[in-house]
């Protein structure tokens, strides 16, 4: 994506909508799913992976901020059913909780 950074963040805060587990479990299936800690910015998360800023994302999956969304996450997710937000940066889907 070469749009500039303010334009891309608005785009991507328009495309994230909220969305149940039952309606992840098929990207969850397919290993598509990457989980966001609440302490992250779920959409400057989605603009890094957007503009492929590689030092940005290794160091969010190197310290757990982001990583792919684990089974025992999933059953947890599941279990609970608790408000998720969710934006697609091809081919993921980047999710997180919200209080």
């Amino acid at each position: 994506m070469n749009q500039e950074p303010s334009t891309l963040y608005a785009k991507l805060l328009g495309e994230t909508a909220s969305i149940t587990w039952k309606e992840l479990e098929p990207f969850f299936a397919r290993g598509a799913l990457l989980w966001v800690e609440p302490s992250q910015d779920l959409i400057a998360v989605a603009q890094a992976f957007a503009q492929n800023a590689q030092g940005k994302v290794a160091l969010w999956l190197e310290s757990g901020e982001v990583s792919k969304l684990s089974e025992s996450k999933a059953l947890d997710l599941m279990e609970r059913a608790p408000e998720l937000w969710a934006v697609v940066v091809a081919p993921w889907v980047l999710i997180q909780e919200r209080a």
